[in-house]
């Protein structure tokens, strides 16, 4: 697994407003320059820490929908992105993704939408509205992920059982094997797993690399499944 078609980014700050919330954002507000080293790199932090808001703004700088979907979809519910993907220059690879989505879990309802709309004799609708929300979340995945493509899921596994997620898992592995790259926002200890991954964590401060047992998904995880009674005595005493 070594093809990337984006190996990093820059930002100008100079195209920040001078007081944009971005400025206020920890992990990035230092953040000039990103390598990445791996087809398959995953952002961790805690809520509100600027993982999304970086995500976003690299899909949208690698031309998708600012709600989600391939490149090919043009619609807007809700213009809420940030000024982050106007300052950000991705460090592109010879290489060319062949095709690429964006999921966005809290925008598969309006994707989901589109989908039916877009759709036509020779595409029809995968009528992803009537399947459970889970399962209408794999589907677009399996759907949509092919070799030597380019992926960036905002929170996959939000609709997935732990099953489900090893699916998802193993969908991942394999696409990056043929060629694919992903950038994975996440807080699942099972997806996190992935071998030969990076993972970037924005908490403490300063956006940097760190291992699977750094996370703090993997130690709360962790620590409730090994010490799940006391822990749940000593917080809800």
């Amino acid at each position: 697994m070594n093809t990337q078609f984006i190996k990093g980014l820059s930002i100008d700050w100079n195209r920040i407003a001078p007081y944009s919330y971005l400025r206020e954002i920890e992990a990035l507000h230092d953040l000039k320059s990103l390598e990445f080293t791996s087809p398959i790199t995953f952002f961790v932090g805690e809520n509100g820490s600027g993982k999304s808001t970086l995500l976003e703004a690299i899909a949208i700088a690698a031309g998708f929908n600012p709600e989600g979907g391939s490149r090919n979809y043009h619609f807007s519910t809700f213009d809420s992105h940030s000024e982050l993907c106007e300052a950000i220059r991705l460090v592109r690879s010879c290489n060319r993704p062949g095709w690429g989505y964006f999921l966005r879990a809290e925008s598969f309802y309006n994707v989901a939408t589109k989908e039916m709309d877009y759709a036509d004799k020779e595409h029809p609708s995968q009528k992803y509205h009537e399947k459970s929300h889970g399962e209408s979340f794999l589907t677009l995945a399996q759907n949509q992920f092919r070799p030597h493509g380019l992926y960036l899921l905002d929170e996959p596994e939000a609709a997935l059982s732990p099953q489900r997620q090893l699916t998802l898992l193993i969908n991942i592995h394999e696409c990056a094997k043929a060629g694919a790259q992903f950038f994975i926002v996440t807080h699942s200890p099972i997806l996190l797993g992935m071998p030969e991954a990076e993972i970037l964590t924005f908490d403490e401060g300063k956006l940097h690399s760190c291992d699977y047992e750094e996370t703090s998904s993997y130690q709360i995880m962790e620590l409730y499944i090994n010490n799940r009674k006391q822990l749940l005595e000593r917080l809800l005493d």
